[in-house]
C-alpha cells in the first residue's frame, strides 16, 4: 500500500520574500569616493604630458599646442608613426599641422 504524503506549502508574499533575501545577504561594503584635489589632478595630468613629451620626443611648444588643441596625451601612441607608415606624418609634424590649420597661426 502506498501512502500519500501531503506537504503543507507555505505561501509568502513578494514583499516578505524580498525582506528575507535582504536579511540573508551581507551588507555591501561602502567605500568612500577618493577625494582628489585640483592640485593633485593637475599634477597627474602634468605627469602624463611629461611622459608623452619624453616618450615621443616633443618640444615644449608642441606639447603646448597639443594641450590647446585638447588632445589626450595618453592617445599619442595611436597617432605616432611607430610602424613607419608612409602616409602618416610624424607626431610632432602632425600636431603642428593641426594647430596651424585650426588657429591659423605661424
Amino acid at each position: 500500500m502506498k501512502q500519500s504524503i501531503r506537504c503543507k506549502i507555505k505561501t509568502i508574499s513578494h514583499n516578505q520574500a524580498a525582506a528575507r533575501s535582504r536579511r540573508d545577504k551581507p551588507a555591501p561594503l561602502v567605500r568612500p569616493h577618493p577625494v582628489v584635489t585640483i592640485g593633485e589632478l593637475m599634477s597627474i595630468k602634468s605627469e602624463d604630458w611629461l611622459t608623452a613629451k619624453r616618450k615621443y620626443r616633443l618640444t615644449d611648444l608642441q606639447i603646448q599646442m597639443a594641450m590647446e588643441l585638447g588632445m589626450n596625451s595618453r592617445k599619442f601612441g595611436s597617432l605616432a608613426n611607430h610602424k613607419q607608415e608612409k602616409w602618416k606624418a610624424p607626431l610632432a609634424d602632425f600636431i603642428e599641422e593641426l594647430y596651424y590649420k585650426r588657429f591659423r597661426k605661424e
